[in-house]
């Protein structure tokens, strides 16, 4: 039987969700059908983070590099995100769930926008939990975005280099607002960030799994927090120093 412990929850989860294209083709669909089936999967980890009580779910749902996928997978993709949201409003809205978004939006169809833009201000009072989606984004794109907005204010206020601290930079980030990931969970036996929160993760916990995306369940979800659990979090100290506080 599973069991988690409450008091050892990760505040923030952050996913990259990873094999539609490999079950689509193990299942002799396209493409197309898995990102439907990973759907699926996102409604489900949604549901289950906020009935355990995940304060924040970042989902990596479309990278900047995903532009470069064939248009039609891209369309596709599109219509999938503004379906997603058109039917899950009102599931956040009743379980309080609050929609944020991180990356370049401003590249997403009129459409998607608009519907986006809605979903966020009709879940913008919401307090149950933060459901953060990259849509556009990419690791290296916002690290220099945020270098570029510093030198920019530079411009208009004095900003002494003394002031540029680690907690300065992060609070031009596009995740300024919120904390970084605890546990940070890749499905389909992929071991690498792919351009994901490179800065946020620097003492993340990771956590890879063979599993589909399509096919990640309930209990796989449960099993990524029991790791978790079972760790011991130094942030560059040793046992002993962790033990005496």
């Amino acid at each position: 039987m599973h069991r988690i412990i409450k008091e050892k929850l990760p505040r923030h989860i952050a996913i990259i969700m990873d094999g539609n294209g490999r079950w689509a083709k193990k299942n002799l669909l396209n493409r197309i059908m898995g990102h439907k089936k990973g759907a699926e999967s996102v409604r489900l980890v949604v549901k289950t983070c906020r009935e355990l009580g995940i304060q924040y779910l970042t989902l990596y749902a479309f990278s900047i590099e995903n532009w470069q996928r064939p248009e039609n997978e891209v369309r596709a993709l599109s219509s999938l995100l503004e379906e997603y949201l058109r039917l899950e409003l009102q599931e956040m809205k009743k379980t309080n769930i609050k929609l944020i978004t991180i990356g370049d939006t401003g590249k997403l169809p009129e459409t998607v926008k608009d519907v986006l833009l809605d979903v966020m201000e009709k879940t913008s009072e919401n307090r149950g939990m933060v459901l953060n989606l990259a849509l556009s984004y990419g690791g290296r794109d916002e690290i220099v975005d945020a270098a570029k907005r510093i030198l920019r204010d530079s411009k208009s206020t004095d900003i002494d280099e003394n002031a540029i601290t680690k907690d300065f930079f992060s609070g031009y980030l596009h995740t300024a607002n919120i904390p970084d990931p605890d546990l940070l969970i890749r499905t389909s036996g992929e071991y690498r960030l792919s351009n994901f929160l490179l800065w946020q993760l620097a003492y993340t916990e990771l956590y890879f799994t063979d599993v589909l995306w399509p096919e990640f369940s309930r209990d796989d979800l449960i099993e990524a927090i029991m790791d978790y659990q079972r760790r011991e979090r130094r942030f560059g100290l040793i046992s002993d120093q962790l033990s005496k506080e």
